[in-house]
């Protein structure tokens, strides 16, 4: 996942953590029943003000002590008074300034890459102009004057702190895997290589999807820092990883490309190692009882229609009408990278599916589906499986709105449109069951549907 961000990372590590604590709640507390589950949801609404209360304070010390003190109105900005570079590239018809921010609205009298380069170089570097669309006069140019922290953004990546972050979440997979095998690490820690399958299988996983977005941003010539794993003490050991974008993306082009990237190159690696890890799974006739608990659980090959193929791929007839598949730990790490996957391919805000639906179809439709997608998400958390009510919570508040390259308006190459198409394909066939109709010509049956 990436972060466009002008605060510290571990704002964004704070609120994860916070969404965090009504799940360590769930987990551990014992018994169920209406008084424990009172006390996880007052815990999460506790939560979820936690975080509004730290997005307001983080808004509001990001504006600067003039914006502060300047009112909110908005002021018509004279012909006289109108940067000479924006008459340059536009024929402004309304141009407009509220809270140090220009709004120039009329259209571009040429095309809206070499208008960025002739901006860019003749307001210097104090200012970032933004090219968008507008409804009503066809283009908008906003002006900003460059923030006053960037400077802090351009400090040297601490390279100890992403090691020691990698070496934590190692060690924190490392342990879950162990369990997962019947090995407490903490009483024996010289079995340690038994929980290694799912700890490489899932950190090369998490790296080569973040290391996808990484080497993509350089190329287009963006800041950006390396990926920052999260290791928690509790459930899958880790919240994933993500790096922070430091610079705007300059054209719909870049942001398409450093969004696709990172899941595309993540499942390079997630496939392989969920075939290899379902030829060391365990196939179980109906009515076994299967083991429980976050890793190792029994599944059904027909909950999705990618990992049925894959399933019938690895295990060929060995996989019978209504036997489940206990997961070995690699094969468990590859599951997880379909899901993470998933989540990330979501068209909203500032997920990776959020970026590439602003980039293929514009900020208008871009919202427009990003709405209809976490309405939905919130939909089957609801009716279908409560078990996504948290990861929804979860993007609700960390996804946002998505950040908008420099240039909003050209578009992106048919190709790129198609390598989209075909991403989002990817996505709907995690996510949808194998029909029903399909699942004797597959020779696999779905228990829960």
């Amino acid at each position: 996942m990436t972060t466009r961000t002008n605060h510290s990372p571990w704002l964004s590590i704070l609120w994860i953590l916070c969404l965090a604590i009504p799940l360590v709640f769930l987990l551990t507390a014992s018994g169920g029943g209406m008084h424990s589950m009172l006390w996880m949801w007052i815990i999460l609404l506790l939560c979820i003000y936690m975080i509004a209360s730290m997005a307001v304070a983080g808004r509001t010390a990001g504006r600067t002590d003039e914006e502060s003190v300047a009112d909110d109105g908005v002021r018509m900005i004279p012909d006289g008074e109108q940067p000479p570079a924006i008459a340059s590239v536009m024929d402004v018809r309304v141009a407009t300034r509220q809270q140090g921010v220009g709004l120039f609205r009329g259209r571009l009298n040429m095309p809206a890459d070499q208008a960025l380069k002739k901006l860019e170089s003749e307001l210097g570097e104090n200012a970032v102009p933004l090219i968008q669309q507008d409804d009503e006069l066809g283009t908008a140019i906003v002006l900003m004057n460059r923030a006053t922290d960037e400077a802090m953004l351009e400090r040297p990546t601490r390279a100890w702190l992403h090691w020691l972050l990698f070496a934590l979440t190692f060690v924190t997979t490392t342990y879950a895997g162990a369990l997962h095998q019947g090995v407490n690490l903490w009483e024996q820690p010289g079995a340690f290589t038994v929980g290694l399958p799912y700890s490489i299988g899932l950190l090369l996983i998490l790296g080569v999807h973040e290391l996808g977005h990484y080497f993509t941003a350089k190329h287009h010539g963006l800041n950006v820092t390396p990926p920052f794993f999260i290791p928690i003490p509790f459930a899958l050991r880790t919240f994933g990883a993500f790096i922070q974008m430091k610079s705007p993306t300059r054209n719909r082009r870049a942001l398409f490309d450093v969004a696709v990237a990172g899941p595309l190159a993540g499942l390079v690696v997630a496939i392989p190692a969920l075939l290899i890890g379902l030829q060391n799974s365990e196939v179980l006739p109906p009515e076994t009882e299967v083991a429980s608990g976050m890793l190792g659980h029994g599944t059904s090959a027909g909950s999705s229609i990618l990992f049925a193929l894959l399933s019938k791929i690895a295990l060929g007839e060995q996989l019978q009408d209504g036997y489940l598949v206990q997961l070995s730990p690699l094969a468990f790490a590859g599951w997880l990278g379909l899901f993470i996957t998933a989540l990330n391919l979501m068209p909203i805000g500032q997920l990776d599916g959020g970026h590439m639906a602003r980039a293929m179809f514009g900020r208008r439709v871009g919202e427009t589906i990003g709405s209809v997608a976490m309405w939905s998400l919130f939909l089957l958390a609801i009716f279908v499986w409560p078990g996504l009510l948290f990861f929804a919570l979860f993007i609700f508040f960390i996804a946002g709105r998505g950040t908008p390259p420099l240039n909003d308006i050209t578009p992106i190459s048919s190709g790129r449109q198609w390598i989209g198409y075909a991403t989002f394909v990817i996505l709907a066939m995690i996510l949808i069951p194998l029909p029903h109709k399909f699942w004797q010509a597959a020779d696999i049956y779905c228990p829960y549907l």
